[in-house]
C-alpha cells in the first residue's frame, strides 16, 4: 500500500510477476549445463520459438539488449553504418553497445520507408565513405507507442534492404503484441528478416529471458559470442520452463491492448492527449511530464517519461477493474 492505496503500475509491462503455474514449471523443470551439454528445457523452448518465428534456429539470452547486441555483433563490421528508425531501442535504450562493442555507426531514419532505406543506403562511395550494411527494424515500436508495422509493410521494407544489398534484423521484443493485434502469426511479421529477437519477460510475464533467432549457422556463432559476453548460463531450463509458460499466454496479449483501448479513451474524457493505442502502450502528451508523474505517484498511479510524453503500458498484473479503479482516483482528483 502507498498512501493508503494499491499501487497501480503500469511503468511497463516487465513488471509482471510470475505466478503459481509458472513457478511450479520453474521448480519442476528437467535441467543440464547449458554451456556443456544444451539443457534440455533450453533446448525445447528455441525450438519451439524457431518454429514460431519461420526460421532455422533460435538461442535462448538473458535480455534483449543482449539479443539485439549479439545479432549486430555478427552482422557488423567496424566502422559499418547500419539504419534504424528513430527512437528505435537499439538506438536509445541499450547503452550505446551497437557502437561501443558490436562497432556500428548508428544511423536514426526520421521516417521509415523503403524509399528512405534505399536513399539512406546510398549507392557506391569513395574507400573513405561510411559502408551501409544493416537495417535494423522495430516490431511493435515502443517510442512511436507499441505501433505495429503490417506484414506487407514489412515485406516492402525487407525488399528495400535487400535491393541495397543491406541485410536486416528485427529487434521484435514485444513482436506478440503486434501478431495478436494484427491477427497473423509471427512468422508472417519476420518472412525476410537474417535475424529476429523476441522478449519472455515483456508482456508474456516471464521473469527473464530473450531469444534470438535465425539460420543455424548465424545460431552456432550467437552461442559463442552470447558466452562472451557472459551470457552462457548453467542449469537454464529453470528459466526457459518460464518462457515456455509464457508461449501459452500470447492470445491473452489481447486483454492488454483492449485495457490500453479503455484507458486511452478514459484519459481522453477527463480532458488528456492521447491517441488511440495500436497495442499495449498508451502515450500521453501532457504540459509538464515529471510534475504529471509525480501526481500521479500521488494517487497510487506509475507510469514512465517516453519520447516527451508519459508513458502507460498495459500488462496482465492490472486487469480491467484495475484500470477502472486508476481511472476513478483521475476523476476524483480533477
Amino acid at each position: 500500500m502507498i498512501g493508503g492505496v494499491t499501487p497501480i503500475d503500469l511503468r511497463s509491462d516487465t513488471v509482471t510477476r510470475p505466478d503459481e503455474e509458472m513457478r511450479r514449471a520453474m521448480a519442476s523443470a528437467e535441467v543440464g549445463d547449458d554451456v556443456l551439454d544444451h539443457d534440455p528445457t533450453m533446448a525445447a523452448l528455441e525450438e519451439r520459438i524457431a518454429a514460431l518465428l519461420g526460421v532455422e534456429a533460435a538461442l535462448w539470452v538473458p535480455s534483449g539488449s543482449m539479443g539485439n547486441l549479439i545479432a549486430l555483433f555478427l552482422h557488423l563490421r567496424r566502422g559499418d553504418r547500419f539504419l534504424a528508425p528513430l527512437g528505435a531501442h537499439v538506438l536509445d535504450a541499450e547503452l550505446g553497445t551497437a557502437a561501443w562493442l558490436a562497432g556500428g555507426m548508428p544511423h536514426g531514419l526520421p521516417v521509415l520507408s523503403p524509399e528512405a532505406v534505399v536513399a539512406a543506403a546510398g549507392g557506391e562511395s569513395p574507400y573513405y565513405g561510411l559502408r551501409t550494411t544493416l537495417l535494423c527494424l522495430e516490431n511493435t515500436h515502443n517510442a512511436s507507442g507499441g505501433t505495429v508495422t503490417t506484414p506487407d509493410e514489412h515485406a516492402l521494407l525487407v525488399s528495400a534492404a535487400r535491393s541495397a544489398g543491406l541485410a536486416v534484423h528485427l529487434d521484435g521484443a514485444r513482436l506478440w503484441n503486434a501478431s495478436v493485434a494484427l491477427g497473423v502469426p509471427p512468422s508472417e511479421l519476420t518472412t525476410g528478416a537474417d535475424t529476429v529477437q523476441v522478449c519472455l519477460s515483456k508482456g508474456l510475464g516471464a521473469p527473464v529471458g530473450s531469444v534470438v533467432a535465425g539460420s543455424s549457422s548465424f545460431v552456432v556463432e550467437a552461442r559463442r559470442v552470447r558466452k562472451m559476453l557472459g551470457g552462457g548460463v548453467r542449469q537454464g531450463g529453470v528459466l526457459a520452463a518460464a518462457g515456455l509458460v509464457a508461449l501459452d499466454r500470447i492470445d491473452r496479449l489481447a486483454e492488454d491492448h483492449a485495457n490500453a483501448r479503455v484507458l486511452a479513451g478514459g484519459l481522453r474524457s477527463l480532458g488528456w492527449d492521447v491517441p488511440e493505442p495500436a497495442t499495449n502502450i498508451v502515450l500521453a502528451t501532457v504540459p509538464d511530464v515529471e510534475k504529471t508523474l509525480v501526481s500521479l505517484r500521488e494517487l497510487g498511479v506509475f507510469a514512465s517519461p517516453m519520447s516527451g510524453k508519459v508513458r502507460f503500458v498495459t500488462h496482465g498484473d492490472v486487469d480491467s477493474s484495475g484500470i477502472a479503479e486508476l481511472l476513478r482516483r483521475l476523476r476524483e482528483d480533477a
